[in-house]
């Protein structure tokens, strides 16, 4: 996959990136084990925000990666609420909004799905350290080893954050 970051978009040549699942997923596999991928839809409002901090935290510690908890879980809240809030009218259902986890060996792949063709914008911060919008994607920025974004045809986009899968040091 060709990683970028900023707001640049990227190469869907990763599965989950071209997945179009339409419900929850998070099947064992081969003798027991944890798939190495979940997705869920949720619904485009505060509840669906909680419900992904949820799955996120259930997943990761599904997958041993406690570790991971917290700057995963603050990454795919941040992709949701900006996919919730601008996809929002676009929302053909409540369930327009879709997450996706995959684990590889080293890495975390996080991809947020929406309705809205528009690619995702970094506000340029005014370096106020209260303000109230426009830091969500500085924070996956500073958060995720990379990110971008990829068309989600036949309409709508997939946003993504790569993360270590590692230990901190």
């Amino acid at each position: 996959m060709t990683s970028h970051r900023g707001d640049a978009v990227s190469s869907p040549a990763h599965p989950l990136l071209r997945s179009s699942a339409a419900a929850v997923i998070r099947a064992g596999g081969p003798g027991g084990a944890a798939s190495p991928s979940a997705a869920l839809h949720i619904a485009c409002g505060p509840e669906g925000l909680a419900c992904a901090r949820s799955f996120t935290r259930d997943t990761l510690r599904g997958w041993s990666l406690g570790h991971r908890c917290d700057d995963a879980t603050l990454v795919i809240t941040e992709l949701a609420t900006n996919a919730v809030t601008h996809a929002a009218p676009r929302c053909a259902d409540a369930q327009d909004v879709r997450l996706g986890f995959r684990l590889e060996p080293a890495h975390l792949l996080l991809t947020v799905s929406d309705p809205d063709d528009r690619p995702p914008v970094r506000t340029p911060g005014t370096g106020a350290a209260l303000e109230e919008h426009g830091r969500g994607l500085h924070i996956v920025d500073a958060l995720s080893e990379a990110w971008g974004w990829t068309p989600a045809p036949p309409a709508g986009k997939t946003v993504w954050a790569r993360l270590s899968a590692h230990p901190p040091i």
